[in-house]
């Protein structure tokens, strides 16, 4: 089987729901689009709207620590910016994230939601060009990444843990099938073409405890890192890569090592 890409995914919010795409338009030198653009960032993480300087994931409401929000369905509009959320089907926030009274009541929304006091809200982060990316503390050349995952990884890991493993638990922008099991961790350096983009992987991906977290349950039912680990010897899963020149990319697209 030839490599493709079957999924697309962004995540406009981090740490709230993934979003599937048909296609999308990676763009040289710039992150995948609209991912990770606006975060809740904690009252005391040092979030900056006026001098933006990275922070790492633990300064946000995140999977990793509030697992509660995989209960959780969220759609963001990348036309009209505004973020719904719904909870068991039911709409109960429906706002505008470019706009100050919008920030506030997304504030006050997941303040009551982990029973936070007064002077604990969470500040709605707004990237612009930045990216609440888990890796953009190291560098913008990161800062900018797509994260890649080989699905014959995922199954690898499951199949020697005797375990059925969601692909979603690692939030990955493209999902690729047919590479070998962890053929990602000898490319890196690589040159891939995916669809008519050019990317260079270049950092494999560690993983933190928000991926024993199950996407459907919102259940921490699972031990990622540690079976890695155990299974391995490492706690890695997935790729990150650059985009060196731009161009389109949707499901179905073929994947060339170059």
């Amino acid at each position: 089987m030839a490599p493709t890409v079957t999924a697309l995914y962004h995540y406009p919010v981090k740490g709230l729901s993934a979003q599937a795409l048909l296609s999308v338009q990676l763009v040289q030198g710039e992150g995948f689009p609209f991912d990770r653009v606006y975060g809740l960032a904690r009252h005391d993480g040092g979030y900056d709207p006026v001098d933006y300087q990275p922070l790492p994931k633990t300064r946000f409401i995140v999977l990793v620590k509030e697992e509660r929000l995989a209960g959780l369905s969220t759609f963001f509009d990348s036309r009209t910016h505004r973020l719904e959320v719904r909870v068991q089907g039911q709409l109960v926030l429906d706002e505008d994230l470019d706009a100050e009274a919008g920030r506030r009541n997304v504030s006050r929304f997941f303040s009551t939601m982990f029973d936070l006091g007064v002077g604990e809200e969470p500040v709605v982060a707004v990237g612009g060009r930045n990216r609440f990316t888990d890796i953009s503390v190291h560098s913008k050349q990161m800062m900018n990444a797509v994260s890649l995952m080989n699905l014959n990884s995922v199954r690898d890991l499951g199949a020697r843990i005797d375990a059925r493993i969601d692909p979603m638990r690692f939030r990955a922008n493209l999902y690729l099938d047919g590479l070998d099991a962890f053929q990602e961790f000898e490319l890196m350096g690589r040159e891939v073409r995916i669809g008519s983009a050019r990317l260079r992987i270049f950092r494999r991906t560690r993983r933190c405890a928000a991926t024993d977290v199950d996407p459907v349950t919102a259940e921490r039912n699972m031990a990622i890192p540690r079976a890695l680990m155990k299974t391995y010897g490492h706690a890695d899963l997935g790729v990150y890569a650059e985009v060196l020149e731009g161009g389109s990319v949707e499901i179905g697209s073929p994947v060339t090592i170059r």
